[in-house]
């Protein structure tokens, strides 16, 4: 069981790396293109939600920035976001930023 585990956390985020590609069209997929495609199975391709979650795309940098690290501190409440940003750099957290601030 842990080993399937591992495997699912492992195989998950490589899988979601072709979300972005498959959405960009003939764009140039970017570090932070593929880095925010662990966001996309839960806030859908580029950001755009189609759903209850809350839509990231073309937020403000910024703000993006902020509420990852914010996140990764434990200063913002979340139930899975926590988790997540854990994984991620102060530098990742720009590119992944950016990234999302330009899919408007």
């Amino acid at each position: 069981m842990k080993n399937s585990t591992s495997l699912r956390m492992w195989l998950l985020p490589m899988l979601l790396c072709a979300l972005p590609a498959a959405s960009a069209g003939a764009g140039e997929l970017t570090r932070g293109g593929m880095l925010s495609a662990s966001c996309a199975g839960c806030h859908g391709p580029n950001g755009r939600s189609p759903g209850a979650i809350p839509n990231i795309s073309g937020k403000d940098a910024e703000f993006i920035r902020t509420a990852l690290q914010e996140f990764r501190s434990g200063k913002r409440a979340s139930t899975v976001m926590g988790r997540h940003a854990k994984g991620y750099t102060d530098e990742e957290f720009a590119l992944i930023a950016d990234y999302l601030a330009s899919r408007k």
